[in-house]
């Protein structure tokens, strides 16, 4: 909590006002299933207007009857041509929702409303979330915290013209040098290039000891 939302400076991500009025908002609650940084995923389909993406993506989890937390910014409720009210009031009759000051950081509040509600649930960003790894103190520290990342983060991939959502899979395995004695399993990129999140080597080396 002080590492990923106070970071030093409480005052650079949010208020020690909200920050409590959020903190009173997640307890009062029962464990989320979902959590979804409304904002960043209302702006991923740049075409379509924001309300309306974010409203397809509550509604279809809605249908599979989990606990959703929306969490946004003020001005997301202020009748605008990208933000229709009608849409968002549709979002707050099928989600719970929690909108900072226009000023706050949703990345802080989403860590912690997903770590709080337990090992199930997950978050949905397309956010690689590099500056609250950054936050934290040690190298182990960071490395548990992309480990956890990779298995709780929901990306969003698509949006069909039915509005229906794509999510990439979350692996059920690591993504780490695995060995069973005889053999080894080394997961690899062909451009060394460094992962940060929910982006994991597709590609696997596969070694035998020869007998």
């Amino acid at each position: 909590m002080r590492d990923v939302i106070d970071g030093g400076d409480q005052y650079k991500k949010t208020t020690p006002q909200e920050l409590k009025r959020f903190e009173n908002f997640v307890k009062s609650c029962p464990p989320f299933d979902i959590v979804i940084d409304g904002l960043n995923v209302a702006k991923m389909f740049p075409k379509a207007r924001e309300s309306q993406v974010l409203l397809d993506v509550v509604s279809q989890l809605a249908k599979q009857n989990l606990r959703l937390l929306v969490l946004g910014r003020k001005h997301m409720l202020r009748q605008h041509s990208r933000w229709r009210q009608n849409d968002m009031e549709k979002v707050q009759k099928q989600a719970s929702c929690f909108f900072a000051d226009n000023i706050s950081e949703d990345d802080p509040f989403l860590l912690y409303a997903t770590l709080h509600s337990g090992n199930h649930c997950k978050f949905i960003t397309n956010d690689l979330m590099r500056d609250h790894k950054a936050c934290l103190p040690d190298a182990k520290t960071q490395h548990l915290f992309f480990k956890w990342q990779q298995g709780h983060q929901l990306a969003i991939i698509n949006r069909t013209p039915g509005s229906k959502i794509g999510f990439q899979h979350i692996l059920s395995y690591d993504t780490v040098v695995q060995t069973t004695g005889d053999s080894w399993h080394i997961p690899y990129d062909e451009d060394l290039v460094e992962r940060y999140s929910y982006e994991v080597p597709t590609k696997w080396l596969c070694l035998y000891q020869k007998t």
